[in-house]
């Protein structure tokens, strides 16, 4: 079963400085149907304007994974780090039993395109700590890269979840599949361009909810790039 949720139905905001969208509930919007999907809390598809971003402020009890697709960010927490986030690279943050961050685009000219997503921890309480790394547009052309896991397998950032997230960049005629196993279930989401996935069409901003499905494929003629997660 594949369950839709088109880019247009989001929640939307726009600060000014912000131009946000909301795949599920999220500050001021709140939509009972859409308050999550198995472990994941929250999808935000999110458009910073130069010199512009969001002051220091505090998590808990969260996983914290954050993707830029265009221009950078720059990170600052209470755990003494310091970094630029840059297109193509992710960052994993476990607020735990808390920490307090800021990100800024630090351009003078540039907007910088994100997506920041939380996914509920594995339990309460657990240290806070921060990675973040690079995943080359050759690691992923054509094939879905583990980009997080449990475990770190394969170079991924740890996540405290029974979760995977895959990263795909897929060229015109390209297509990836991915066994699902009993009793696991899969949230795509499309970042760019557009794909099918078991044949259903999803463009930019359209995320899909998988259950009782034993295989995905995920294939595009106009060129796309996707997330895939799985999830207990």
């Amino acid at each position: 079963m594949i369950r839709l949720r088109r880019a247009a139905e989001r929640g939307h905001a726009d600060h000014g400085w912000l131009d946000t969208w909301h795949t599920f509930s999220f500050a001021d919007y709140y939509d009972p149907e859409h308050m999550g999907f198995r472990s994941l809390r929250v999808i935000n598809d999110d458009r910073v304007q130069p010199g512009q971003g969001f002051g220091t402020h505090g998590h808990r009890d969260m996983e914290i994974v954050t993707y830029v697709l265009e221009g950078a960010l720059e990170h600052r927490d209470s755990l003494g780090n310091g970094s630029v986030l840059r297109a193509g690279e992710l960052q994993r943050m476990t607020a735990g039993t808390g920490v307090r961050h800021s990100e800024f685009n630090p351009s003078p000219a540039e907007l910088v395109h994100l997506y920041q997503i939380w996914l509920l921890p594995e339990r309460k309480g657990l240290e806070p700590s921060y990675e973040q790394r690079p995943f080359r547009d050759s690691e992923r052309q054509g094939r879905l890269r583990l980009v997080v896991s449990p475990e770190g397998e394969d170079g991924s950032l740890t996540i405290h979840q029974d979760a995977r997230l895959y990263l795909s960049t897929l060229q015109n005629g390209e297509t990836v599949a991915h066994a699902l196993k009993p009793g696991r279930h899969a949230w795509v989401q499309v970042l760019r361009g557009q794909v099918t996935v078991n044949g259903v069409v999803l463009t930019a901003g359209d995320g899909a909810a998988v259950s009782d499905e034993e295989r995905l494929e995920i294939g595009s003629d106009h060129g796309a790039e996707v997330l895939l997660f799985d999830l207990a």
